[in-house]
């Protein structure tokens, strides 16, 4: 055997100097390259909101959480129960906001009765990205019949092509982290079967907005035509429309 073999003996003290000269960078670079490598993927991941309630707009510390908001707007009907907040400097066209009950529920209203009634309620807001949601704390208070001008009229923004996954809007709007993905799907269904508003999360936003309340082709609730792709990666064309600050995707069920 040459004296320039490299020859590794199991039980020797010590590793071969041409080995050991390998092995420490690789040492070296994988005790380096793995946090920072955990940290890029980090930094890369999705925002997974706040998950827990909060004003808005803004986010505050746990301490300074206010009991609830009062809030004044419109009841709206369809496809599922909907608050419009007054336009604004902030928001020229309203704030329109979901709607949502205790626990994996949607709200308890009779839109028969209270859909284009002016009312006042109580709760807490969620907001992750251009969606809000209210967590109504006790029944809306009937003010009057809201005057036709404070009802803001469905914007048809065309036909769209889109990919991205359907989410219940309370988790995904920050009640859970991260509130989407596949590791939710489970929740998710709960909270769909339990009327919370359904929405789309887009991979890249449509006409500036990534999170769309989700509906059928007739605008009616995105349950249960969706229910079988809840919280996967999926494809779906439909019409879009604006109503207030919010986007309704009408699809198409595949």
């Amino acid at each position: 055997m040459s004296g320039r073999d490299a020859f590794f003996v199991g039980w020797a003290a010590a590793l071969d100097a041409g080995l050991r000269r390998f092995l420490l960078p690789v040492a070296a670079g994988l005790l380096l390259g793995l946090p920072l490598l955990g940290l890029l993927l980090g930094a890369a991941a999705t925002d997974p909101a706040d998950a827990r309630f909060g004003s808005v707009p803004g986010r505050i510390a746990l301490a300074d959480l206010p009991s609830e908001q009062a809030l004044r707007g419109v009841l709206l009907d369809g496809p599922y129960p909907l608050l419009h907040l007054p336009a604004d400097s902030a928001h020229p066209k309203g704030r329109t906001l979901l709607l949502s009950g205790d626990g994996k529920r949607g709200p308890a209203l009779d839109m028969a009765a209270l859909a284009g009634r002016y009312v006042a309620v109580e709760g807490f807001v969620l907001r992750r990205g251009s969606i809000e949601m209210l967590l109504l704390d006790g029944p809306p208070r009937v003010i009057a019949e809201a005057p036709a001008a404070m009802l803001p009229s469905a914007e048809p923004l065309g036909r769209w092509r889109i990919t991205g996954e359907i989410c219940d809007g309370k988790c995904a709007a920050g009640a859970m982290r991260p509130g989407i993905g596949i590791g939710h799907r489970a929740c998710a269904t709960l909270c769909l079967d339990g009327a919370l508003p359904a929405i789309f999360v887009a991979t890249h936003p449509v006409a500036g907005h990534a999170f769309l309340l989700l509906a059928d082709r007739e605008g009616r609730a995105g349950l249960p035509a969706f229910r079988d792709l809840v919280a996967q990666r999926v494809t779906l064309e439909g019409a879009v429309e604006r109503r207030g600050d919010l986007l309704v995707f009408r699809a198409e069920a595949p």
